[in-house]
């Protein structure tokens, strides 16, 4: 099941949070908020806070949930430019659900959602150049490498990372 957080989520997104936190911080310049310190009430107020954004169109964030109602991923359309329309897609999946194709079905729900129903021209995505993972995902529901930033962010050590910009066009 996909669908928008709402208040009182935020248990369940601290649940999945805190067991992929290592995984999360592997990536300090694409998820900086993973360098924080993990709390319900931080979870709670994302929630609400993404449920504010979806009032307001700025970001469109959905929790996934497997069959049992464990929360297994978190994905967004972010950084939305309605004129073009153009959307960022983000996503992290709980680390005990990763490599079963969780991320890619809620992925390409959401793609498919942002070309049917939004009418995107453009949906790009951001990983990681050595995050592997994120970028079979793109690959997986449809996103084409268009290129490689260099040195293109820092993480708060001052590390240089490359950034792999995906997209698909309609």
């Amino acid at each position: 099941m996909l669908r928008p957080p709402r208040a009182g989520d935020g248990p369940a997104v601290h649940a999945a949070v805190v067991e992929s936190l290592e995984a999360l911080r592997a990536w300090p310049a694409s998820l900086p908020w993973a360098l924080q310190a993990p709390s319900v009430d931080a979870s709670e107020a994302f929630c609400r806070q993404s449920d504010a954004a979806w009032t307001l169109r700025t970001a469109l964030t959905y929790l996934a949930f497997d069959a049992q109602g464990q929360l297994v991923v978190n994905c967004s359309l972010h950084t939305i430019q309605w004129e073009l329309p153009k959307f960022e897609l983000g996503f992290w999946c709980r680390s005990s659900r990763t490599r079963q194709g969780y991320a890619a079905e809620a992925c390409e729900a959401l793609v498919q959602y942002a070309l049917e129903a939004l009418g995107a021209r453009r949906i790009e995505a951001l990983p990681d150049e050595a995050n592997t993972p994120s970028r079979a995902v793109c690959e997986r529901v449809g996103l084409q490498l268009e290129g490689i930033l260099r040195h293109e962010r820092v993480t708060p050590e001052g590390q240089l990372r490359n950034t792999c910009v995906y997209a698909r066009i309609r």
